[in-house]
């Protein structure tokens, strides 16, 4: 008797014994059987040319499937979309940078007591305070940068260096220094205070804040030549904070000009005179400002003699030269070269040992 599930003639020749098993292993699941439905065309179908016997079923599963997927990307997108709207426009942003106060500006003309002292510059600079000063841009000397509460040592170095960029421009570069660019300054200033600065240059006034030797130092170059490029400078920087978002820099720093008259003749035509400015600036910065590489400057407080207290300085210097001696005298001497707090008011007078003695 054949064995249970086995047909009555037994297992057909040419098929192992576990034929059964081989199959096992296959599964046809219901999606897999809709998916391989097939319908025969009817008779007047298969008569056309070239036509299939049968055709397939729609795949409406397959079909559902891809709206899925394609829905799942769209809210992707929306989501990585939403991320990036909310990180531009984020509710919490920065407060916005304070607006650049306008400059304040003090000049003080400083007399001489007596006529003004001639000769070369070699000679005045050997013979006068100056003596042991460094030559331009290496006389102005950056302290050590530290790190502060809110800003870092690389922050404080770029307020140093901004500063010290400012000055070199203002003070030493010779095209300045004749009356000539002044766009090497400007481009150093935060553009709140380049409106100021504009006035300043072309139609200064005394009245504390438009006079362009506060911002600068500059000759009359039809009266005045420099008689050695190479100017002596002596100074400090320092820096602090001015709460969580500023940092400000003070620069006091005396700069000694050899000069020497133009189209004047005589005896003493050829002969240079030592001039000293010193300039004291209060400078400002924000986070934007060291970013761009820029000042905001706060206060301008200049002492330069020898000259006149009668003279307008507000936009040019007007030296003393060689030989000349002012016509009215100033209050109590007062001394550029010294350090601390600068003290005198409307107009001063060079302390004894200020000037050369060559």
């Amino acid at each position: 008797m054949a064995g249970r599930g086995d047909p009555p003639e037994g297992t057909p020749e040419g098929l192992p014994g576990g034929g059964e098993d081989e199959y096992r292993s296959v599964v046809f699941d219901e999606s897999f059987v809709r998916a391989a439905r097939l319908q025969e065309f009817s008779a007047q179908e298969r008569m056309g040319e070239h036509a299939r016997a049968v055709r397939s079923l729609p795949a409406w599963g397959r079909r559902s499937g891809s709206k899925q997927i394609l829905m799942l990307v769209l809210l992707v997108a929306m989501a990585f979309g939403t991320a990036i709207y909310l990180g531009i426009r984020h509710p919490y942003q920065a407060p916005a940078a304070k607006p650049a106060e306008p400059l304040r500006i003090t000049v003080i003309p400083l007399v001489p007591d007596g006529p003004v002292p001639g000769g070369t510059p070699a000679d005045l600079y050997e013979h006068s305070p100056a003596a042991q000063f460094r030559v331009g841009a290496s006389g102005i000397t950056l302290p050590a940068a530290q790190r502060t509460k809110n800003f870092s040592e690389s922050q404080v170095m770029t307020a140093l260096t901004t500063a010290k960029d400012y000055l070199v421009q203002s003070s030493l570069n010779p095209d300045v220094l004749t009356g000539g660019e002044v766009r090497s300054v400007r481009v150093l200033l935060d553009p709140d205070q380049l409106e100021q600065f504009d006035r300043s240059m072309a139609a200064p006034a005394s009245d504390g804040r438009h006079a362009a030797s506060g911002w600068l130092v500059r000759y009359d170059s039809a009266k005045v030549s420099l008689a050695d490029p190479e100017v002596r400078v002596q100074g400090t920087l320092r820096v602090a904070e001015a709460g969580p978002d500023a940092l400000e820099v003070t620069s006091d720093h005396t700069f000694a000009y050899a000069l020497r008259p133009v189209g004047v003749s005589g005896p003493r035509a050829s002969e240079a005179s030592l001039f000293t400015v010193r300039r004291e600036l209060h400078f400002r910065f924000d986070r934007d400002d060291l970013h761009q590489h820029r000042a905001e400057l706060l206060a301008s407080y200049v002492q330069a003699g020898p000259q006149g207290c009668s003279e307008d300085a507000s936009g040019t210097l007007r030296p003393l030269l060689a030989g000349q001696r002012a016509t009215a005298g100033g209050p109590a001497g007062t001394d550029p070269y010294a350090t601390g707090q600068a003290t005198a008011a409307l107009c001063g007078s060079l302390a004894p040992g200020t000037q050369p003695s060559p």
